[in-house]
């Protein structure tokens, strides 16, 4: 049963003309999916619904041709062709009794429009922020008045397909109203540029114009950044942020309200704790009586309580959390705690969007699966007939892949050669800022412990006699990996030369000390390994240079949003970069680095170098199984199949996902093309 504490979580809450059953609003996030797949949108958003959200919203829906942020796949509400998409949307919400949100946006100067050529939209001329040789023109007034008349269309679209809150959407640096209300973009000297009055005079009507269009029939909000993090650059929850929602204050409906840009609003786990937004966000309700809305991915049921009791907001905003656990609402109703999928706050979901395909999750293997492999994050099918595998290995993919299978009904083994279950989880949770990530480990370990037909063991190595002896008829290898020591990677495609003695991080990680003297980190990983190798050579008290032959610290982190955090984080640790340099070889003490680009060659003091590179995959165990082929019918063997990073070293994500279809796929027959995919038939009838 609930806990009584958590009751104020299920009370309704009126909003405009609308009652929203509970204090769980799922805030407008990107997925990934998109316009461009429809279905997988409308099942992942409705799967939301049935795990308790009060209230769903789509992503950010383009509303015009000149807000085309190609190849990003977010929605788009261009013209009536477009409704009966998010239409299948609104019907999959609305069948689980929830209401369904959309979040109209021009993106202005953000916006290339790479597919639709047009000219970018700005209330000044100004270069378009991404990279691309492009600029935004100045609006006119006849401008104006066409991007108040295509909110108006789209509110009624919107109204039109379904959506029973409209979103008008100033945040992230991603829209034009919030362009016209920042004095960075906004240089006008007009009626809309100047003062604070005059530049939010377009917001003023562009909310009016939704309002009208939408009528009492759905409700309005307004989603807005009250800091950019920028200081006296930028909006601040103490100036203009404040000014804003004291000046609209009783406007809309409901107040959703966050950080500046994106990275800012969704900070990883590694630089902010859940919460780490209510210092900017606390002042909103004692400016309006409206509903607050607010995020900082809150796991906790315990937080959510306190934040509404504290009157810092009415609703539990979550993008992140309701990824993880799609189900969040109905479990803390249910009182089962133990089986939230708590986020971990790694943003490996954020990649999805900022590589332009659906997103996946850390802890919940089954997102953007939903619609095209038919997965649900709570139910899984039961075997037709129960039988036994042994899985050799207790990382991400072997705990993964032997929870999934003891809820179908197999009858599990899993032994973990070492002392700890969790693998490279365990280990990487100890390193700064990723002890969230134990999550993953310990919500397996609570589904696991308790079931009847799993046994577990640790400090039980398994080779060939082991494994066949075991007399399982099918087996799981899950062994893992481990890191390179000879430099090769992505830019040294063979051993670079003599590097003499080289440490990894799984060194590191297993508590190798540092010899004294200056530290040299070769990260050609682009992930996240090299910078917190720099980290820990630093509080060890070492001199450290971080070479890559990238252009930047973790390029791919750029896609969790956190890149600019960790380079920063480096530099003013002390940390020398070294940018677009490769390996050459090393000289006793002396470690030579040749430029990328013209070959010169510089030279580094090195007592120790760290190789941040690649992992080989861990199949001693495979090959031996290999050889022992003819005794596997003998023994009772059917299969053996290697999972996650034994078979190709990847994300934590992808060895869940590995465990994760293993068990879902365990006794089908593979098809060619494995899932679903969108309907394109229907692009070429006339």
């Amino acid at each position: 049963m609930r806990d009584p504490r958590h009751d104020i979580l299920f009370t309704p809450v009126q909003v405009g003309p609308l009652t929203v059953k509970n204090r769980f609003w799922q805030v407008p996030h990107c997925s990934g999916m998109g316009y461009r797949y429809p279905n997988a949108e409308a099942r992942m958003r409705g799967i939301k619904a049935e795990g308790g959200w009060g209230v769903i919203s789509t992503q950010e829906a383009e509303i015009h041709p000149t807000s085309d942020i190609s190849p990003a796949n977010e929605a788009r509400l261009w013209s009536v062709e477009d409704v009966p998409a998010l239409r299948a949307m609104t019907d999959a919400v609305h069948e689980h009794g929830a209401l369904a949100a959309i979040q109209l946006v021009h993106n202005g100067l953000h916006s290339a429009n790479r597919y639709s050529r047009m000219i970018p939209l700005g209330p000044s001329p100004a270069v378009y922020d991404g990279n691309d040789p492009v600029q935004a023109r100045a609006m006119d007034k006849s401008d104006i008045a066409d991007m108040r008349r295509w909110y108006r269309e789209a509110a009624l679209r919107a109204r039109d397909a379904g959506f029973d809150i409209v979103y008008v959407y100033a945040g992230h640096d991603m829209s034009v109203l919030q362009h016209f209300l920042s004095r960075r973009h906004n240089h006008r000297s007009d009626e809309y540029g100047g003062t604070f009055e005059n530049r939010l005079r377009l917001f003023r009507e562009v909310i009016g114009d939704v309002r009208d269009a939408i009528g009492d029939r759905c409700a309005l909000a307004v989603r807005l950044a009250v800091d950019e993090l920028l200081g006296p650059e930028g909006i601040t929850c103490e100036g203009e942020g404040h000014d804003i929602i004291a000046a609209l204050a009783e406007v809309p409906d409901i107040w959703d309200v966050n950080l500046s840009g994106w990275p800012n609003d969704s900070q990883t786990s590694r630089f902010a704790p859940e919460g780490f937004q209510e210092p900017y966000i606390g002042f909103v309700k004692s400016v309006t009586t409206k509903p607050v809305v607010g995020v900082g991915r809150y796991t906790s049921p315990d937080s959510m309580v306190r934040v509404i009791r504290q009157g810092i907001m009415d609703f539990i905003g979550a993008a992140r959390p309701s990824i993880a656990d799609p189900f969040l609402p109905v479990k803390i109703a249910e009182g089962r705690l133990q089986d939230i999928r708590e986020c971990i706050g790694c943003n490996i979901c954020t990649s999805g969007d900022n590589t332009s395909v659906p997103m996946r999750c850390t802890q919940n293997p089954t997102v953007g699966e939903e619609w095209r492999r038919g997965w649900h994050p709570e139910r899984i099918a039961p075997l037709e007939s129960p039988t036994q595998v042994l899985v050799v290995g207790g990382g991400p993919a072997g705990l993964e892949a032997a929870r999934a299978l003891a809820a179908r009904g197999a009858e599990v083994t899993l032994a973990e050669a070492g002392g700890e279950w969790g693998g490279r989880v365990s280990r990487e949770s100890r390193l700064p800022g990723l002890a969230t990530w134990g999550r993953v480990r310990d919500w397996r370990l609570l589904q696991l412990q308790d079931r009847p037909n799993v046994q577990m063991y640790l400090h039980s190595p398994m080779g060939a006699d082991e494994v066949l002896a075991m007399g399982l008829p099918h087996v799981v290898l899950a062994t893992g990996a481990r890191w390179r020591a000879d430099g090769v990677g992505r830019w040294h495609r063979l051993p670079p030369g003599d590097l003499g003695k080289v440490l990894t991080p799984d060194d590191l990680m297993s508590g190798a000390s540092l010899p004294e003297g200056p530290v040299v980190i070769f990260d050609d990983d682009c992930y996240y390994m090299g910078g917190l190798m720099a980290e820990i050579a630093i509080k060890a008290g070492a001199e450290v240079t971080l070479v890559t032959p990238d252009s930047m610290v973790g390029s791919f982190t750029q896609n969790t949003l956190e890149q600019g955090r960790i380079q920063t984080r480096l530099l003013e640790m002390g940390v020398r970069i070294v940018t677009a340099h490769r390996l050459e070889g090393r000289k006793g003490n002396v470690l030579e680095v040749a430029c990328t680009y013209t070959g010169r060659i510089m030279r580094l003091d090195c007592a120790t170098l760290i190789s941040v590179t690649a992992r080989l995959p861990e199949q001693d165990l495979w090959q031996a199984l290999k050889a022992r082929r003819a005794d596997w019918v003998d023994a009772g063997l059917r299969s053996v199949t290697r999972i996650g990073d034994c078979l190709a070293p990847g994300t934590i994500a992808a060895a869940n996902y590995a465990g994760h279809l293993y068990a879902q796929d365990f006794g089908s027959v593979s098809a060619t093309i494995p899932f679903r995919r969108e309907d394109v038939a229907q692009l070429f009838t006339m």
